[in-house]
């Protein structure tokens, strides 16, 4: 079965088919050109029915109609795309797309500031030296250099739309780190380093006991951090919640996962990641990754989100300086997603990110790069002195304001703050992954 949810917005829930066994199960299929939303399901299908058009989508208003029950826990894990590098600057060119325009509007007050959500709470580690606790708002992405926001924004605002209930994050992300080793669960065993490594050791003269020690210290620490962490939150809610009823409890809701770049650059531990199967050994961990954390949180149906990593658009949409590792990608991104077909683990959605890349932005970055070599005969003829640092200035100025329009300036000056890997540090981009994970979690939800 495959259980992947295209990641446009959600305007229609579309059930492509059903696979051919003898119990039915609903499939959704990859097609750029449907966005899924939740609408309403027949109620014999099932007791709850939620959002509907894109009228209805647009109006932000929808909700899953819940009565009062535990508070609902959700789990956003990963490395730096889940702590988030979009400047809170960027979050205006939501305003410039009428597609985005309803979601700027719900994560900006009146005056354009970020919202503060009275009762969406959360818990944060590892986006900065000490945990971070308080009600959503921006500024819980990565630390430094301004306030920042990631998935977490849009995930919380939206979840709250949809459930109509308050709600608590838990979020647990590093930058920098891997599933194969920092993030490797107990029951993928040990890391074993593949004969070409040790050969390269080997050549390299270094002490191959003494780096696979460093390997076993180093494995699982940040799965054993997270899952530690999820604990001591949820056995004192109120700390981070204050207004949590123990009467009412909690329930552990979703679990997202957003990661994937340093296992996907390293040629060491994957040497045959060109080839059609490559990154096999990504999916079997992160398979394994889901069991142990639905084991170790005690939560055996816990629904799963994989936010497939999606740096730099579809690769169909590749241009020329990008085709050397476009199979790469493409191998990598399959092999995030492929945990979400295996029939033992229900409950498990791949959301393809890729659809939420800037292909604007990205159309005017490659036109900024073809200004180079004007720039750089400014920049001569400025260090030879034909031209002083102003009239410099001023040729550059007019150079880009022939180039580009000024909408198309706004959108590079204002709708990029971080590097290709970091999803251009783009609120446009982020909030839209976010809202796409509360999405597919709710529709896993309402399709158990």
């Amino acid at each position: 079965m495959n259980r992947e949810i295209p990641s446009n917005a959600f305007d229609s829930l579309l059930v492509d088919s059903v696979v051919s066994d003898p119990t039915p199960k609903m499939c959704y299929h990859r097609r750029r050109s449907v966005l899924f939303s939740l609408l309403a399901i027949a109620a014999a299908a099932l007791p709850v029915v939620a959002v509907a058009s894109q009228d209805a989508r647009a109006g932000r208003g929808a909700q899953v109609g819940a009565a009062a029950g535990p508070l609902k826990v959700f789990v956003l894990a990963g490395q730096s795309n889940m702590q988030g590098h979009a400047d809170v600057r960027t979050l205006e060119v939501l305003a410039m797309d009428p597609r985005t325009a309803p979601l700027w509007e719900e994560l900006v007050d009146a005056d354009g500031a970020p919202r503060v959500c009275d009762d969406v709470w959360i818990s944060s580690i590892g986006s900065a030296e000490e945990e971070q606790t308080g009600r959503l708002t921006a500024g819980f992405g990565a630390q430094g250099g301004g306030p920042k926001i990631g998935p977490e924004l849009a995930f919380g605002v939206t979840m709250r739309r949809l459930l109509g209930e308050p709600i608590l994050i838990v979020k647990t992300a590093w930058g920098g780190k891997s599933l194969h080793t920092d993030f490797r669960p107990p029951s993928a065993g040990p890391y074993e380093f593949n004969e070409s490594q040790l050969q390269a050791f080997a050549k390299q003269g270094k002490d191959v006991d003494s780096i696979r020690a460093e390997k076993a210290e180093a494995t699982g620490r940040y799965y054993r951090l997270m899952i530690e962490h999820v604990k001591a939150v949820l056995d004192d809610v109120e700390r981070v919640y204050p207004q949590y009823d123990p009467v009412r409890g909690y329930e552990l809701a979703g679990f997202v996962w957003f990661q994937g770049w340093n296992d996907m650059v390293d040629r060491g531990t994957y040497p045959q990641r060109a080839e059609p199967g490559g990154y096999d050994a990504y999916s079997e961990v992160l398979a394994c990754f889901i069991r142990d954390v639905r084991k170790d949180l005690a939560a055996p149906d816990l629904p799963f989100v994989i936010g497939v990593m999606g740096v730099g658009g579809p690769v169909e949409h590749y241009g020329p300086d990008q085709q050397r590792y476009k199979g790469i990608h493409q191998n990598f991104r399959d092999a995030m997603a492929a945990p979400a077909s295996l029939p033992e683990l229900e409950g498990v959605t791949a959301v393809r990110t890729e659809e939420f890349w800037d292909m604007e932005v990205t159309a005017l970055r490659r036109r900024e790069r073809e200004l180079a070599p004007d720039l750089k005969r400014i920049d001569d003829q400025r260090q030879a002195g034909e031209l002083t640092s102003e009239e410099a200035e001023s040729a550059r100025e007019e150079l880009r304001a022939k180039t580009f329009n000024e909408r198309e300036r706004t959108l590079l000056e204002k709708g990029v703050s971080n590097a290709e890997y970091h999803y251009l540090g783009s609120a446009k981009i982020l909030t839209q992954v976010g809202e796409a994970f509360a999405e597919a979690l709710i529709l896993a939800e309402r399709a158990r």
